[in-house]
């Protein structure tokens, strides 16, 4: 059952794929091995309020991505899988608004305010709110249901996950989403 404050508040779960299991692949040292558990109380929390979900699933375009369709990892992680009532999004670059209708989807349906979580904190989530803010949707970001791995810098350096994770909430946070835990937004649920 929705109320006022939640009739028009979509989750978007963006690229819970098997994919990101290849830590190396990525960069390694993943952060926030608490992410996919955290997506799964969100999931749950939407279904029980029969709220709008919308899954997005990344279809890379380099055929040695463990992303590209045609590898396994393409494939939802365990537990994570859209149920036939709820809306996939598939993309193709790191924006689930570019090459999609999902503006369009979400306009059509009434939606205003969404709940942003899945994978990766710099990559495909950070471009997704940053477009949902600049589109003016009211966007909150869950900081615990999201994760990242190490990167090289242009100069050679490692960089942390952890602290490339953190740095991409605070660029975010206030101005593009509200960023937020798990349990602080199931609570105002």
């Amino acid at each position: 059952m929705t109320n006022k404050s939640t009739a028009s508040l979509a989750l978007l779960l963006i690229d819970l794929q098997k994919g990101f299991e290849d830590e190396e692949y990525w960069g390694g040292n993943r952060n926030n091995k608490n992410a996919e558990a955290n997506c799964k109380l969100l999931l749950n929390k939407w279904r029980e309020l029969e709220l709008p979900i919308y899954h997005i699933r990344h279809s890379s375009t380099n055929h040695e991505s463990p992303l590209h369709k045609s590898k396994s990892g393409f494939g939802y992680i365990e537990g994570l899988e859209p149920t036939t009532e709820e809306r996939e999004i598939i993309k193709s670059v790191n924006s689930a608004f570019i090459g999609t209708d999902l503006d369009e989807q979400l306009k059509s349906n009434g939606i205003s305010s969404l709940v942003i979580a899945g994978l990766t904190t710099n990559h495909c989530v950070s471009t997704t709110v940053r477009m949902a803010g600049n589109l003016g949707y009211n966007t909150r970001l869950v900081s615990d249901a999201t994760a990242t791995f190490d990167r090289i810098g242009v100069n050679g350096v490692k960089f942390d996950s952890e602290l490339i994770h953190q740095t991409t909430l605070a660029n975010l946070n206030g101005e593009f989403a509200e960023v937020l835990t798990t349990r602080v937004l199931v609570e105002e649920l």
